[in-house]
């Protein structure tokens, strides 16, 4: 069983006991429970439930195992030929790691 999920404007595949890292939530601790109810679509066994926007009744519940992580940096380097003009900025995006413990539908 699994479903595809929506979390801060992201779709993301959640099969229970899958870890995920997503965009970072504010204000949430370590080993807390979070539960996302904007669920597009559900396949239970074969059975594909989609939502029209959202599947009611629909819920995947998370645990918080770490709140913020960093992810790789990314480097974006501007230049413009013959004008002696170089910029280097680096990026460092912030995640939130998640472990699914359950999908209901």
């Amino acid at each position: 069983m699994y479903a595809i999920v929506e979390i801060n404007g992201q779709q993301f595949k959640a099969e229970e006991g899958k870890k995920l890292f997503v965009h970072h939530i504010a204000d949430v601790e370590a080993n807390a429970t979070v539960e996302f109810e904007k669920v597009l679509l559900v396949d239970n066994n074969g059975a594909i439930t989609v939502g029209a926007p959202t599947v009611e009744g629909a819920k995947v519940v998370c645990e918080v195992i770490t709140p913020l992580v960093k992810g790789e940096k990314v480097l974006v380097f501007h230049k413009k030929r013959r004008k002696g003009h170089r910029k280097l900025n680096g990026h460092r995006q912030q995640f939130t790691e998640l472990t699914i413990k359950s999908v209901i539908a």
